[in-house]
């Protein structure tokens, strides 16, 4: 069993305790502590999940289960997916780490200053969000859960979402070890968003770093993550800061906050092509993805989400940065610009590409 702590407050999350608490948790203490706009949460770590499957007696089982059904075989991999997710959420969390999940619950609630707060659970594997591979959707998020008992559910569940039929595919596919991937758990405020959605930091059509492209939509992210909504788009040059292409799409529904959960709702016709982001919240956008991008050192694949609940000028939050994987692996060519100007604003938005070896300022 790990020495590692079962709970990190993101603010307290050093460099040290990235591995114990996986791709996502990593990336929003990382965030929280260089200053950008985070909602509060903490880390479950695998340290959690690693005890559990210590304790859990059909461990074994599962994970032989998992060896002898080939991933061609679609009904057979199915089945055993189904049944390894029923074993894991029946798995007791240690006493001990309950104890600590509770007061970090406790705690959430105290520092926000409302009772049983409602916060996203969302699961954060340990090979996820890699420059490699992206386990991007593969894992499962809960958001508007209220009250411990509800979070401890939530936390197991996001365990037996490593046992998805495309989960397991995935690390098949990857050459992954289903017993070498671990789960960390990330419990974090909710926010209430009038809009939320994505951001690149290069344009994800043809890969230019020019520019920083933003989807949006109304409430929740969910829609435009998982491709049920078509978003408004933006795209902002990273040097003027001006905003050189919008498109704004028709958004007849989306996923909002009614009678304390999250519901898909239909939209009044006055929002269908009503934009989604002022213009100044778009220019706040890109400028926050172009401050994660500098402190990364790499294009970033950013979720966000303006909250309701915060003043005008400092309601827009991060809720993720992960690499961008696409353009990523693919190899870049550097070539001698024969206009001056192009050469300028490469220099200025790219001088990682410019010099190779030097180091982005953060």
């Amino acid at each position: 069993m790990s020495d590692a702590p079962y709970v990190i407050t993101f603010d307290t999350l050093t460099e040290e305790a990235k591995p114990v608490v996986g791709g996502k948790c990593a990336s929003l203490g990382t965030m929280s502590q260089a200053g950008l706009p985070v909602p509060p949460g903490f880390a479950v770590t695998t340290s959690v999940y690693a005890a559990a499957k210590e304790l859990a007696p059909d461990y074994d089982e599962l994970t032989d289960m998992l060896q002898t059904v080939p991933v061609g075989d679609t009904d057979g991999l199915t089945a055993a997916a189904k049944r390894a997710r029923a074993m894991v959420r029946s798995w007791p969390i240690p006493q001990d780490a309950e104890r600590l999940i509770r007061k970090g619950y406790a705690d959430l609630c105290a520092h926000c200053g409302v009772e049983n707060v409602p916060v996203a659970v969302r699961s954060s594997a340990t090979a996820e969000d890699t420059p490699d591979a992206s386990f991007a959707g593969e894992h499962d998020t809960y958001l508007w859960v209220r009250g411990i008992d509800d979070v401890l559910a939530r936390v197991r569940a996001c365990w037996a979402s490593l046992f998805t039929d495309r989960a397991i595919a995935y690390r098949e596919e990857m050459g992954y070890d289903h017993t070498k991937v671990d789960m960390g758990v990330a419990v974090q405020k909710m926010v209430r968003p009038r809009s939320a959605g994505v951001a690149f930091t290069l344009d994800p059509t043809n890969g230019d770093r020019s520019g920083i492209c933003i989807d949006s939509a109304w409430g929740f992210g969910e829609g435009v993550v998982s491709g049920e909504v078509t978003p408004d788009n933006f795209l902002v040059d990273k040097v003027m800061w001006s905003i050189s292409r919008r498109t704004i799409s028709p958004k007849t529904h989306a996923y909002q906050l009614a009678d304390d959960r999250v519901s898909r709702v239909e939209l009044s016709e006055d929002l269908h092509l009503q934009p989604s982001l002022t213009d100044e919240e778009i220019v706040a956008i890109a400028r926050l993805a172009r401050t994660a991008e500098k402190h990364y050192g790499c294009p970033q694949d950013i979720e966000w989400a303006v909250d309701d609940d915060l003043p005008a000028g400092e309601d827009v939050v991060l809720l993720q940065a992960r690499p961008e994987t696409v353009w990523s692996k693919q190899s870049h060519e550097v070539k001698a610009d024969t206009d001056l100007m192009s050469s300028i604003v490469s220099t200025l938005v790219n001088p990682l590409y410019a010099h190779k070896g030097a180091t982005s300022d953060t």
